[in-house]
């Protein structure tokens, strides 16, 4: 049979080639490879300090690599500027693992900020259209005119999300998005990202140590370590990989309750 028959066909929408981020002395990454398919939620885990948070604003160009060649969409974002980066940016979301958002602003208006410098709409126009995000991620009306700091851990999280979404994304970035939330808050998380990717069609680059996330919402998952990706795949495979950071993490106390079959599992794809 010819090989050509066992290519990936998938489209790549992030595309990760000899990537090194250095801080002076520090190298946090050397040579990393990485490929992220459209449609997919890949889950990015390692060790503390292994440069997951860097990996994520290296892609979205929110920091230059020390070396190495990133490709979003297609494209490389250190060779685009002026309007045509900015539209590349708006293709994707992103959601701060602390929220990140606006203490000034009302939640309606947090949401809306993104769809009035933009998209060109009114603020009435954005207002409106920043209402109907806030109820896709499930939040009750009556947020819509609350402050960050009147809101819970998981409102924060939807709200940010409901930004992350207003100008409808191809990609969403999400850093931590269950850390700081209780177990069923986290878990109602996890079932909402699984309802808009499959609703809308989402790649989703998730940053995460939180193994039910993991087990629930992951098609394949890479792992950092030694400064390079060692794994990309199915959960089942990368937690059987010879490899003593791994066996640990999925092996240990939680991952074997983190293994327990998740009732949500069956929304993906």
């Amino acid at each position: 049979m010819d090989d050509a028959t066992f290519r990936d066909t998938r489209e790549t929408v992030i595309q990760v080639r000899n990537l090194q981020n250095r801080f002076g002395d520090h190298v946090v990454h050397e040579n990393l490879d990485l490929d992220v398919h459209r449609g997919e939620i890949l889950g990015v885990v390692g060790g503390s300090g292994s440069g997951k948070s860097v990996l994520l604003r290296s892609i979205m160009g929110l920091m230059r690599p020390s070396g190495g060649e990133v490709k979003l969409l297609g494209q490389r974002l250190d060779r685009l500027s002026g309007d045509t980066r900015t539209l590349l940016v708006m293709r994707c979301g992103v959601l701060f693992q602390q929220g990140a958002l606006f203490t000034s602003l009302t939640v309606l208006q947090n949401v809306a900020l993104p769809l009035i410098e933009h998209s060109g709409l009114t603020r009435d126009a954005a207002a409106r259209l920043a209402e109907v995000k806030l109820a896709l991620v499930g939040l009750p009306m009556h947020a819509a005119n609350l402050y960050p700091s009147e809101l819970s851990g998981g409102m924060i999280k939807r709200a940010a999300l409901a930004r992350a979404l207003a100008l409808d994304p191809d990609i969403l970035f999400l850093d931590e998005p269950t850390a700081g939330l209780d177990p069923i808050g986290a878990a109602a998380f996890d079932q909402l990202l699984l309802t808009l990717r499959n609703a809308f069609g989402l790649t989703v680059f998730l940053v995460t140590h939180d193994l039910d996330t993991l087990y629930a919402t992951c098609d394949r998952v890479a792992v950092i370590s030694n400064k390079k990706i060692l794994i990309n795949d199915r959960l089942d495979i990368v937690a059987e990989t010879n490899d003593e950071w791994i066996q640990d993490y999925f092996h240990g106390p939680r991952g074997g309750n983190a293994r327990v079959p998740h009732k949500i599992s069956e929304d993906k794809g």
